[in-house]
């Protein structure tokens, strides 16, 4: 006596569909592939003119704005702040008061003599002269750190000054040896998008730094006059003028080829007088280049007409598909 259920025929051939459906799905994919692997490439020609202009290579960095020299001014003796002179900003010159301060003993006597009124005031301010803070050289006051009436100890700094400020640009070592002293940069803050200064190169620094394996010198770049609306802190973008060419032959530099022999001789493709017109190799010299545009010093001249091979997978089925439902042929066979 049979015992199968009534789903029993029903799973069994669901059981024998699926295998065949998996075995068709991947059948399908594996000929998408080899179909697109196998189509032939289709190559056309870009006709690309040699033009002059100028030629302009950089060297792009980022950096930060700090004082070159920084100088906290702390009294020798703790006491009070009597008046601050300067501002932050400010730019003085050595020797200049920048504030007068009481020691504590004076601070204690002027307030003492206060409760009996402002002559007893006057005569022990003439009395016990104030003492006055001095800059100790030429530069700007960066931080204020006190204000009138306010009392320090002899370890706090009371002031903060820079000779000047200068950008701390991290440079790569591939980049460093373009790079010299005194030569010509500029750069944008990040507050001020719109503003450019122009610079130089101060200082290159000996010691590199290296940070997730990638190896940096420091650069300090120094704006050749300094604005008013520069920063200690400020994020700077800099660019280092590394050289710079005018009225040059120039082509775009994905259209020049090296050759892979052991002259690593320079070419480019022209066009040919032949009745099927396949471009020829030229040899040429270059010069200049930015990694975008690159000088043709020989082998060109101004209106010579290079082309550059594009090359693009064609849409017709490959001659060696045999995933065609037609055969190798691409297309229905005529009878």
């Amino acid at each position: 006596m049979s015992h199968e259920t009534a789903n029993g025929p029903i799973a069994r051939k669901k059981s024998v569909v699926l295998p065949i459906f998996i075995v068709l799905m991947i059948a399908a994919v594996m000929g998408v592939t080899y179909w697109r692997k196998h189509r032939p490439l289709e190559i056309t020609y870009e006709d690309i003119s040699v033009s002059r202009g100028d030629l302009e290579v950089s060297i792009v960095a980022t950096g930060v704005v700090s004082p070159e020299n920084r100088l906290e001014i702390k009294p020798p003796i703790a006491g009070r702040v009597e008046k601050v002179l300067v501002a932050e900003g400010a730019y003085v010159k050595k020797g200049q008061i920048l504030a007068w301060m009481s020691s504590t003993e004076r601070a204690a006597l002027l307030d003492a003599a206060g409760a009996q009124g402002p002559d007893e005031v006057k005569k022990w301010e003439e009395l016990y002269r104030s003492t006055p803070i001095l800059a100790p050289i030429d530069g700007t006051i960066i931080l204020k750190s006190v204000e009138s009436g306010q009392t320090f100890t002899s370890s706090d700094s009371v002031l903060v000054m820079s000779d000047r400020l200068t950008i701390k640009a991290q440079v790569d070592e591939t980049d460093i040896s373009q790079i010299k002293l005194g030569q010509g940069a500029e750069f944008v803050l990040d507050a001020y998008p719109d503003e450019t200064v122009s610079a130089r190169v101060d200082q290159i620094a000996y010691d590199a730094k290296t940070v997730n394996n990638v190896t940096t010198y420091e650069i300090d770049v120094l704006p050749l006059s300094k604005p008013k609306f520069m920063r200690s802190g400020m994020t700077a973008n800099v660019t280092f003028l590394v050289a710079t060419k005018k009225n040059i032959l120039l082509l775009p530099a994905d259209a020049i080829k090296t050759r892979d022999d052991d002259s690593g001789d320079m070419y480019v493709l022209v066009k040919s007088d032949t009745p099927r017109g396949k471009p020829v190799e030229k040899n040429i010299e270059t010069g200049l280049s930015d990694g975008k545009k690159t000088e043709i010093v020989s082998g060109l001249k101004e209106g010579d007409i290079v082309v550059e091979a594009q090359f693009k997978l064609s849409d017709k089925k490959s001659a060696a598909n045999p995933f065609s439902p037609f055969g190798g042929g691409g297309g229905r066979k005529k009878k």
